[in-house]
C-alpha cells in the first residue's frame, strides 16, 4: 500500500517556486529519505504533508485518500528546531502531548511509562525540560513524536546533538518501528545515515524533485565502473593496458574500466599473469557522491 503520494505540488511564494511540480510515493514501512541542500524544498513539503502549510496545486494523498486535518493525528512530525517547553516537567510534557494527539489521560500515562522505562530514564520524569542536555531532550522529542503510534513519522535531523551510543538506541528503534509496519521519512544532512538507515531516496533542489530511486539502485545507476584489487608481488608491464589507474599504492590498485572492458577483463588479466589476489570489488559511489553530482549538475 502507498503510504502518502504527492502529485504535482506547487508552492509559491511571489516569483519564488518553493516546491515546483513535484511528486514522488512512499509505500508503507519504508524508511525514505528526503534529501536536499539547504533551502532546496524539504521543509516546505514537510509542512504541507503536516498541513501547516498547505499547496497551491496538486495533491497530496495519505493512505490512498486526500489529506486532510485528522490525518495529522496519524502523523508523528520530530521537527529539526524542537518545540518542548522548557519549565515542564519531563513526565507532564509527555503527557500533555499525547493528550493533544487523541489519547486518553490512563493512554498517555501508560505509554509515557513504557518509553520511560523502555529508555531506561524514569529518574528524568520530574526534571524540567530547560535541565536536560540537548542530547537528553532529543530522547524526549522522539518519544513525543512515537507516543501515539503514529502510522507516519517524519523526523528531521532526528540524531542531531546524540552521542553515538545514543544514537544508536534511536536508529534502533527507527528500524523496529518500520519492522512493525510504519512509515517513515527521515530528512538529514549526513549522507552516510542515509546509507545506513533508507531504503529510499528523493532527492530536491530549487524546489524540483532532481532523483528518486532506492539506494541500491542509484549505487549502480551511477556507478562508475571503478575497481579496486589488493594483489601480493609486483605487477607485470602493461597489466593494466585498457585500463585508466586512478590510485596506485603498494599491493593496491583502483583502476576504472572503459565500454570495451569490465570487472572480469580485470581479474582475468591479474589471474592470467598469475598475481595473487587478495580482493577484489567494484566501487560503488556513495549517496553523498551522487548528492553532490547531482546537486552541482542541476
Amino acid at each position: 500500500m502507498i503510504q502518502l503520494a504527492l502529485h504535482n505540488i506547487l508552492k509559491q511564494y511571489g516569483s519564488y517556486l518553493a516546491a515546483d511540480n513535484v511528486s514522488f510515493e512512499i509505500p508503507s514501512g519504508k524508511i525514505f529519505g528526503l534529501l536536499g541542500p539547504n533551502g532546496a524544498g524539504k521543509t516546505t513539503l514537510i509542512r504541507m504533508i503536516t498541513r501547516i502549510l498547505y499547496p497551491d496545486a496538486g495533491q497530496i494523498l495519505f493512505a490512498g485518500q486526500s489529506l486532510t486535518d485528522l490525518h495529522t493525528q496519524r502523523i508523528g512530525y520530530m521537527p529539526e528546531e524542537r518545540g518542548l517547553y522548557k519549565k515542564m516537567k519531563v513526565g507532564e510534557h509527555l503527557i500533555y502531548l499525547a493528550r493533544l494527539k487523541g489519547l486518553t489521560k490512563a493512554q498517555a500515562i501508560q505509554r509515557v511509562e513504557f518509553w520511560l522505562n523502555k529508555f531506561e530514564i524514569k529518574e528524568w520524569r520530574n526534571k524540567t525540560i530547560e535541565e536536560l542536555s540537548k542530547g537528553m531532550s532529543q530522547k524526549i522529542q522522539f518519544i513525543a513524536t512515537v507516543i501515539h503510534e503514529p502510522e507516519l513519522l517524519i523526523l528531521d535531523e532526528p540524531f542531531s546533538g546524540l552521542d553515538p551510543i545514543n544514537s544508536l538506541l534511536i536508529e534502533s528503534e527507527i528500524r523496529e518501528l518500520s519492522k512493525q509496519g510504519k512509515t517513515i521519512i527521515f530528512s538529514t544532512h549526513r549522507m552516510e545515515q542515509v546509507e545506513e538507515i533508507c531504503s529510499d531516496i528523493v532527492l530536491v533542489n530549487k524546489g524540483r524533485k532532481i532523483l528518486e530511486g532506492s539506494v541500491s539502485e542509484l549505487k549502480q545507476r551511477f556507478k562508475e565502473n571503478k575497481f579496486e584489487v589488493k594483489f601480493s608481488g609486483e605487477l607485470p608491464p602493461n597489466l593494466l593496458s585498457g585500463f585508466s589507474v586512478v590510485e596506485q599504492q603498494m599491493n593496491r590498485v583502483i583502476v576504472q574500466s572503459g565500454e570495451a572492458n569490465h570487472g572480469n577483463d580485470l581479474l582475468k588479466h591479474f589471474l592470467n599473469a598469475n598475481v595473487p589476489v587478495h580482493s577484489f570489488q567494484e566501487l560503488l559511489p556513495s549517496i553523498n557522491e551522487i548528492f553532490i553530482k547531482q546537486v552541482e549538475a542541476a
